[in-house]
């Protein structure tokens, strides 16, 4: 704990006011006031004392006055990729319960998969909450000054932090169980539909690897096609993979979605599923039961996401950085293999 004249920054009990930090930084209120909101001339080095100060302090700025109907309850910042996506629902779901069971209320905001996007949204809403949750592309120094001391959980996004709290999908898990299902079904040309994300961007590629090896497949990297985070995109990539490699008799997708619109491209192809070619998906969207036959996936407790997310934040709030929490998926065998 930040300290000056022997005693500690802020009295037990007492919220921390920006003139406090202020004070142990040495600087004024104006500056302070600046070095928070990203306003105005001002020194790097003194941003980054004044952003270290309130930071030890735990200095939350006011939101009183700031729009939020209960500014005596703790309100939690939610950000999430794409409201649309059927993915983030449930994820909000769980977030919502969670903290509904603990009295908090919950403030939900899209990047509409805009990266530029997160910043202006955790600057925004950080002056509005007392914690924030987010699916978030940037690094930790890159977060830093639109973050500003605001207790922060990051979710998925696939790298350590030393300074927020994490949730993690164990993703590498996920993948080795989808191909190994694949492969005891006697399939050796597999082919993967990859997607860019905010979570590792080479984890599935790599797992994907180093399983094939494992086993001696004959599957490298010409067997991995990009597409887009769709259905669309899971048509599209799956028509490119087979045009490429007409041997593939079995793909293992993205997410969901994707691998939804590659059953569609492989129907339009006149490719039997799973006959000719198996599909397996990844997340566990209740809309893959939706087609028939319904989808083979690695299933993702995406409620269970939720609730794990506030509990990081229950222990930030409570003055600790707590380790990473893990979750994860499990196979759910249906038609579609």
């Amino acid at each position: 704990m930040v300290e000056k004249n022997g005693t500690a920054g802020a009295q037990a009990g007492r919220r921390v006011t920006l003139r406090d930090v202020a004070r142990v930084a040495g600087v004024s209120h104006q500056t302070v006031s600046r070095a928070i909101n990203g306003k105005g001339e001002i020194d790097p080095e003194t941003q980054r004392r004044v952003l270290d100060v309130a930071r030890e302090l735990r200095y939350r700025p006011s939101r009183f006055g700031r729009g939020l109907v209960r500014p005596d309850v703790v309100t939690i910042g939610l950000i999430v990729s794409d409201v649309v996506n059927p993915f983030f629902p449930e994820f909000i779901a769980g977030v919502i319960e969670a903290a509904g069971g603990r009295n908090w209320q919950v403030v939900v905001a899209s990047t509409e998969n805009d990266r530029l996007r997160e910043l202006t949204l955790l600057k925004s809403l950080g002056q509005q909450v007392d914690a924030l949750v987010g699916y978030l592309s940037h690094t930790d120094e890159e977060l830093e000054p639109y973050v500003a001391g605001v207790p922060l959980v990051i979710v998925d996004r696939g790298v350590g932090s030393a300074a927020h709290a994490l949730v993690q999908v164990d993703t590498k898990a996920g993948v080795r169980a989808g191909l190994e299902h694949l492969i005891e079904r006697g399939h050796r040309r597999i082919g993967m539909i990859d997607c860019v994300s905010t979570c590792d961007p080479m984890v599935r590629r790599q797992t994907f690897l180093d399983v094939a090896h494992a086993h001696r497949l004959p599957v490298d990297e010409g067997r991995i096609v990009l597409g887009e985070q769709s259905i669309a995109g899971g048509g599209d990539a799956f028509e490119m993979l087979r045009t490429a490699h007409p041997d593939v008799t079995a793909v293992l997708a993205f997410n969901d979605l994707v691998a939804i619109g590659a059953f569609q491209a492989a129907r339009r192809l006149g490719v039997t599923v799973p006959a000719e070619c198996a599909l397996v998906g990844f997340d566990g969207l209740s809309i893959g039961e939706l087609i028939d036959p319904p989808l083979t996936t690695i299933h993702l407790d995406k409620r269970r996401l939720g609730e794990l997310a506030v509990h990081q934040v229950d222990q930030l709030l409570a003055g600790e950085l707590p380790p990473p929490a893990l979750l994860s998926p499990h196979l759910v065998v249906r038609g579609t293999t």
